[in-house]
């Protein structure tokens, strides 16, 4: 396990921190993650795909679906995780299920026939400076609910620890998989306007004029789909595209 975590904290990169997690997690056993980091304060799974960081290694006929045709925002899982952090296994569904809606069986169902019927889903809860975030891990074919339910009971702890540490490394990292990517000069704008800066003061420091400043600024809102430029640096810093002072992103989170 120290080997995994210090293989974590090395990483980089989004991809190598992925790539290293799906490898751990399948050791015990969880062949299939679905990874998902809201923009929306306090929600998951309710905003739009363009505003959300979503990584898997499910195959392309799984995720067509579950993301494309919208199936994952009526997840009986992902409403559990709306208002819960921790780790819940998937016995949970079975003992809700005479409260599920037909949309939530319509979902069960289509796992069921993909091959996804038992697993762990882990609710991490408010990301900084906003925003929710969550994991599924989906046990390998030959593994029923029984089966991770025991597992979890021997290494629950250490699976969640290592799930833990792979979001919050997700969390500090320059984040590349979102639609709505800015330009490095859009970057570079948000930036100062974060360290208190005005238009002026941003035109003498990069040396144009103050009406090209406001295009960077308005085609940054227009990119991230950003009706002020305080929303805009919150959803920038929040992607991780620039990295506010603290003391600013924490009042932008207010």
């Amino acid at each position: 396990m120290l080997e995994n975590l210090e293989k974590l904290i090395r990483a980089e990169t989004i991809d190598s921190v992925w790539d290293l997690h799906v490898r751990s997690m399948a050791g015990f056993g969880f062949d299939r993650l679905i990874y998902g980091l809201s923009y929306e304060a306090g929600t998951i799974g309710l905003g739009t795909l363009e505003d959300m960081l979503i990584l898997s290694n499910h195959g392309a006929a799984y995720l067509d679906k579950f993301l494309g045709e919208g199936l994952f925002r009526d997840a009986p899982m992902l409403r559990w995780a709306q208002s819960h952090t921790g780790a819940c296994t998937w016995r949970r569904v079975h003992l809700v299920a005479s409260t599920l809606t037909p949309r939530e069986r319509e979902v069960i169902a289509f796992n069921r026939k993909m091959g996804v019927t038992a697993g762990v889903t882990i609710s991490f809860g408010v990301a900084p400076p906003c925003g929710r975030s969550l994991i599924a891990l989906t046990a390998k074919p030959d593994m029923d609910q029984e089966a991770v339910d025991s597992l979890w009971e021997r290494e629950g702890r250490q699976i969640e620890l290592l799930n833990q540490v792979a979001n919050l490394k997700i969390a500090t990292l320059p984040r590349t998989h979102f639609a709505r990517q800015l330009t490095p000069r859009q970057r570079e704008v948000l930036q100062l306007v974060g360290a208190g800066k005005t238009s002026a003061e941003i035109a003498i420091l990069m040396g144009v004029s103050q009406v090209t400043i406001e295009k960077h600024l308005r085609l940054a809102r227009e990119q991230l789909g950003a009706e002020t430029s305080a929303q805009a640096l919150l959803k920038a810093a929040v992607q991780s595209q620039i990295f506010l002072p603290r003391s600013t992103a924490e009042e932008g989170a207010t």
